[in-house]
């Protein structure tokens, strides 16, 4: 397996250093943890954005660390991944987990503890609770373990990515008088790792045991007879980017359904253990991990603290809960009407999630149900599990409509759930394909056809984001409704593309990558620097999740050395540094985190009075532009652009709460102004106080 290499820092031909791309990432996670120190934050929101960190941490090391790590043990120090780019990155996480976990044990704990929340350790417990606990081991948790101790005939164990173990010295002889005396317990992710005592044993308080907290007190236990001289918990990171080879492959959804199997057992890239574990242990495992010492991070609590998300749920303290949010029925749409005959009337907009997705699935519904609509088509990137628009999908097969489905199969994490819908949709009569080999299609629409009278007329949905309705709620995204025959012709012909293979002929709105999204950005970008050299007043905003292609910011920095004003709104990496004096004067980047993951693409372009504006399913990343299907569409209707504008340029341009902007020395600082507002809040009010369509 082999992760796609990140793109160049280096010296542009417009005499600009580039900043790193997975440096730019970890700083990312850094403003990500802010908002876990933020008094003002509701305190399980503060732990949930501790978690989340983790998390992208966890990604960060499956997908970005193998190269360097690779690098560093070959001794390279040219290229792409050398020693260097491994140890800058090692700093760098082992920085940030440090400071996650001083703010877990500084902070957190101490206000869970006032809040009258606490995770005992066994060295607490009382009488009563030691034996509530031994009662829950051996019912509950013993009858899964199995100790292995090591010896020939019992080598060091698989184990698994991100799992929960226990490495343990032993004393003494086992009982064939040898002296082994490393043993492993590997902890099954199916047992929850915070357990909640009852009110019995708790005294009415809100009391957790942690499941490691739990097999420590009782590791002597498992090994009767033997001695638990050193033990500690460990996980192991290891290189997760599934890949194959889909030029030499008979089918790729068995080929990647073989992957999946090992995707947990690929090279290890990091290593955790407890603070205190001895050098003989964590050498011991160092060494059959094939790591370095560099790749060993001790960690002062529990080595997975994504999954304390699990004390969220197992509280009943709204209070330290953000206040829910009802998204509001699209505005656009009436409730209870037509869609189809609203779209007739013109385009509707839906921000999600301050509206709710509610909208594209009355869309689709609609459809399922009209006995008028004959075909239904569109692409599944990641949906979930359980995803009422795949039932939909079912249903509308079972109604004798045509439908198509074009199944990324190769969506990083999802590919198994993909995978899944796939075989169900095929088996019940379907049209499924797969998109175009060495491409992921990552372009959201769905495409309805209707007969209406004689004639036969479409209506489409794209989208900025997926077809999830989990994420919908929690991520910021734009759907455009249309039944505008130009777009909904360019999508049909995208469709038959996918599934055929022929040649795409020439759109009449959409713009597509890997074709010519990428040439016409770059050539509309330098069109304005052109005007602007010219004297003419231009403007570029560019609202992203990632900017890291190197031609589309060679042509910004170009832009803007003419006298273009740019501003860039990227979530995540930007390696173009802002500001430089003389070199990106003109050019501005700020990264809005809020309470909702920033998830929207959005591309405005001005020359004088002349603007134009664009949603996209891309981000500027090479991959996107020349790897993947990718799809950008126009918004021509005046109100609709203005509303985007507003709502998605404007307010993030001037937030004043969840903002960061870069410096030119390369940093982010944060934008806290006196009583600023954030975007995000003035959307979830603006919306929030709609009123829903009755049930």
């Amino acid at each position: 397996m082999t992760s796609t290499p990140p793109e160049l820092p280096g010296l542009t031909r417009t005499g600009v250093q580039l900043l790193d791309r997975d440096q730019s990432i970890l700083a990312f996670n850094e403003r990500v943890l802010d908002w876990a120190r933020r008094p003002e934050v509701p305190l399980l929101e503060r732990l949930r954005f501790l978690c989340i960190v983790s998390s992208n941490l966890d990604e960060f090391c499956e997908v970005r660390a193998a190269p360097h790590l690779s690098a560093f043990q070959n001794g390279e120090h040219k290229g792409l991944y050398t020693v260097e780019s491994f140890e800058a990155i090692t700093v760098a996480v082992r920085d940030l987990v440090a400071r996650q976990y001083a703010l877990y044990n500084e902070q957190l704990l101490p206000a869970f503890e006032r809040e009258g929340m606490r995770i005992v350790p066994h060295g607490e417990r009382d009488p009563l609770q030691r034996r509530w606990v031994r009662a829950h081991f051996e019912r509950e948790v013993r009858p899964l373990l199995v100790p292995v101790a090591l010896d020939p005939a019992h080598p060091f164990p698989q184990v698994a990515n991100k799992s929960l173990n226990f490495i343990v010295r032993l004393g003494g002889k086992d009982a064939f008088g040898r002296a082994n005396d490393i043993a492993i317990v590997k902890v099954p992710r199916v047992l929850p790792r915070l357990i909640r005592m009852p009110e019995r044993v708790s005294g009415g308080q809100a009391l957790f045991v942690s499941l490691s907290s739990m097999i420590r007190a009782h590791l002597d236990e498992l090994f009767p007879g033997r001695v638990v001289d050193q033990f500690s918990q460990f996980r192991v990171t290891r290189h997760s980017d599934l890949w194959v080879d889909e030029d030499d492959v008979a089918n790729l959804r068995t080929a990647l359904r073989q992957g999946l199997q090992q995707r947990h057992y690929g090279q290890a890239v990091r290593l955790e253990v407890s603070a205190g574990c001895s050098e003989y242990l964590s050498n011991f495992l160092l060494e059959q991990f094939k790591l370095p010492a560099q790749a060993l991070f001790r960690v002062p609590g529990p080595v997975n603290l994504v999954r304390l998300t699990q004390l969220i749920d197992l509280v009943d303290a709204p209070q330290l809960l953000f206040a829910p949010y009802k998204a509001s029925y699209p505005v656009a749409l009436p409730p209870g009407a037509s869609v189809f005959a609203r779209l007739s009337e013109g385009d509707v907009l839906i921000h999600q999630p301050f509206e709710s997705f509610d909208g594209v699935l009355a869309f689709l519904r609609e459809a399922v149900l009209d006995p008028d609509v004959l075909a239904i088509k569109q692409t599944i990137y990641r949906t979930g599990n359980d995803s009422e628009m795949l039932a939909l999908l079912r249903e509308a097969v079972s109604c004798g409509k045509e439908v198509t489905a074009v199944v990324e199969l190769k969506a990083r994490f999802d590919e198994e759930a993909n995978i899944n819908w796939a075989e169900m949709l095929e088996s019940i009569g379907a049209q499924v394909v797969y998109g175009v080999v060495g491409l992921k299609t990552h372009a959201k629409m769905l495409l309805v056809t209707r007969r209406e009278g004689r004639r036969l007329r479409r209506y489409g949905h794209l989208s900025t984001g997926n077809y999830n309705p989990r994420t919908a709620r929690l991520y910021t995204d734009l759907s455009y409704l249309t039944a505008d025959p130009e777009l909904t012709a360019d999508m049909d012909q995208l469709f038959v593309h996918l599934a055929s293979q022929s040649r795409l002929p020439r759109m009449h709105k959409l713009l597509l990558a890997p074709f010519q999204l990428h040439r016409q950005t770059i050539e509309r970008i330098a069109a304005l620097g052109q005007a602007a050299a010219q004297g003419r007043s231009t403007r570029i905003v560019a609202k992203m999740n990632a900017l890291t292609d190197q031609a589309l910011i060679e042509a910004l920095i170009q832009a803007g050395q003419q006298g273009t004003r740019i501003d860039l709104i990227v979530r995540g990496a930007c390696m173009l540094p802002a500001g430089l004096p003389g070199l990106t004067d003109n050019v501005r980047v700020r990264s809005v985190i809020g309470r909702f993951l920033e998830h929207s693409r959005v591309f405005y372009f001005r020359c004088d009075e002349e603007e134009s504006l664009y949603l996209s399913s891309a981000d500027w990343m090479n991959r996107n532009m020349l790897r993947r299907i990718e799809l950008a569409w126009p918004v021509t209707d005046p109100q609709l652009r203005q509303r985007i504008i507003d709502e998605c340029l404007v307010a993030y341009l001037h937030d004043g709460c969840d903002a960061w902007d870069l410096s030119p020395d390369g940093l982010y600082r944060r934008v806290a102004q006196a009583g600023g507002h954030g975007a995000q809040n003035a959307l979830m009010a603006r919306y929030g106080a709609r009123q829903r369509p009755q049930e």
